[in-house]
């Protein structure tokens, strides 16, 4: 049988080798295990970083995550390949990624292609933390990646917003301000509450640890890439599926899924944001189908030939485009059709870039509100839960409230230009689905994925949702017509009616006479 060029094929290429990987159990991490075994069938093995948790061995949470949505249709059609899945026992934010000698000689024999996935996307994490394991992870992965042979792709996971300083991104590797192995030193060594002191002043421009130290990480490989072929892979906001494996898969609240959600619920009845603002969105299959493209790309040509990095923003920069109160019209005709079930109020959201207005609103439309439903179940014997739920409302909001009110460009150049290099027997398998897509539509798909894999509802069932909807639509307009009232009454009570009338009727004079 004859051998299938590599450079041709992007299975062929994938075939015999092993490969590791750290954070496979994350939203972009379980995707791309899903789309190796399942797109690349010849695949050797997999090496996946895992650490106990929760009381859960290594060998527990593979269980655990190939029993997920993701791994359904791989477990019926080849059940076989899971065999390939080989847990590791390791930590990114330990110094040496706490990998054993034994796992450690293992990996550096045997694995060509390393993705570096893993990572702490909290904005709220502290200096220590987010160094530890955004920065001086990307170190250790470096230090053992140079001690293999085989060696041919690694593909560090970045983020578009690393270079959240900057309105315009270009897929280049950018000189980071601050020396990255003194920063490690320093976090290293310096007291926690010294370092959460010092924070805002070390991380300068930047919005929080999180973009902070995915920078610094970027130079990290930055300086290791003449020891083996290296790609920095930016994506931007990473949300649900479009179609492989599942359509409208997520596992996570965040991005404008979470918006669709809180919002069609009635809980997010407000939010701090520029309503004109064009997020920039991508959708996990394209990211990692992508992903994968490019580990080919750089691994057909040996480092001596082109030693330089691979750098690719995946952004819908020139693709999909939707700004955040498109998304909101689009979200209110998404809930006629797919309500979710027992919302709490009518759907509505309002954006606002006045944080005076913004604070006004949460207390009246947020907190006000969620006091009254607590204190109705603390009386009826049941647990208070809207006010806790609207604090974190609150902090997600603010915690997001940088990248709502600002917009970057990403230039995305050398991925678009990826499509044209997807070998022809291939296009069918990796092709990139976001050009084509019609925005409303998926993001119905979005939604009903939410309803069923985040909120356990039944999409089957939605005539109840759709009366209970109704009843709620019409209770928020009696209300708006109370308030109404009521603002008339206490404004005639003081007279501001009177005094409004007598304007008016004096411009009406003026009007007439001229």
């Amino acid at each position: 049988m004859n051998k299938i060029d590599p450079t041709l094929s992007i299975p062929a290429f994938f075939a015999g080798r092993s490969i590791f990987i750290t954070g496979s159990t994350g939203f972009m991490g379980k995707i791309l295990v899903e789309k190796l075994l399942r797109s690349c069938p010849d695949i050797r093995e997999i090496f996946l970083l895992l650490r106990p948790k929760k009381g859960m061995s290594i060998d527990d949470r593979l269980r655990k995550m190939i029993s997920q949505q993701p791994f359904t249709k791989l477990k019926e059609e080849k059940p076989e390949v899971f065999d390939k899945l080989i847990p590791v026992v390791g930590d990114t934010t330990k110094e040496g990624l706490g990998l054993p000698d034994m796992e450690r000689r293992v990996l550096i024999d045997r694995v060509s292609i390393i993705y570096h996935n893993a990572a702490s996307v909290r904005f709220d994490d502290s200096l220590k933390a987010a160094i530890f394991t955004n920065t001086r992870s990307a170190r250790d992965m470096c230090i053992l990646a140079a001690q293999m042979k085989k060696l041919v792709a690694f593909v560090h996971v970045s983020t578009t917003y690393c270079q959240a300083d900057k309105p315009v991104v270009e897929e280049k590797m950018y000189q980071a301000d601050v020396d990255w192995k003194k920063a490690i030193k320093i976090v290293e060594t310096v007291d926690e509450n010294v370092l959460k002191a010092l924070t805002p002043k070390f991380i300068g421009n930047f919005p929080n640890t999180y973009t902070f130290s995915k920078r610094l990480a970027e130079q990290v490989i930055s300086d290791y890439s003449h020891v083996f072929p290296c790609v920095v892979f930016r994506p931007s906001i990473v949300i649900s599926t479009i179609s492989e494996p599942i359509r409208g898969w997520l596992d996570n609240f965040n991005g404008p899924v979470g918006m669709l959600i809180g919002g069609g619920k009635g809980i997010l009845r407000t939010a701090f944001g520029n309503a004109q603002l064009i997020a920039d969105y991508i959708p996990v299959d394209v990211a990692i189908k992508a992903m994968i493209i490019t580990t080919w790309k750089r691994g057909i040509t040996t480092i001596t030939r082109d030693p330089s990095i691979h750098v690719y923003n995946c952004s819908s920069a020139d693709m999909k485009c939707i700004s955040l109160d498109d998304l909101k019209s689009c979200a209110l005709v998404i809930h006629e059709d797919v309500p979710l079930e027992g919302v709490l109020w009518a759907p509505r959201t309002l954006y606002t870039q006045s944080e005076i207005v913004y604070f006004i609103n949460v207390l009246l439309f947020h907190l006000l509100p969620a006091l009254i439903v607590d204190t109705i179940l603390i009386f009826s014997n049941r647990k208070p839960m809207l006010t806790k739920l609207q604090r974190k409302v609150y902090i997600a909001n603010k915690a997001l409230a940088y990248f709502l009110i600002n917009a970057w460009q990403f230039n995305n150049t050398n991925l678009l230009k990826l499509t044209t290099e997807i070998p022809p027997a291939d296009r069918d398998t990796f092709k990139f689905e976001y050009a084509d897509m019609d925005v409303r539509e998926y993001f119905k798909y979005c939604l009903l994925g939410a309803k069923k894999f985040l909120l356990n509802e039944d999409i089957e069932n939605l005539e109840p949702a759709k009366k209970h909807l109704q009843r709620m639509i019409w209770i928020d307009r009696a209300f708006q017509v109370l308030l109404a009232l009521f603002l008339m009454l206490i404004s005639y009570q003081y007279g501001f009616i009177s005094y409004i009338f007598h304007i008016f009727d004096k411009l009406m004079n003026v009007f007439i006479i001229s």
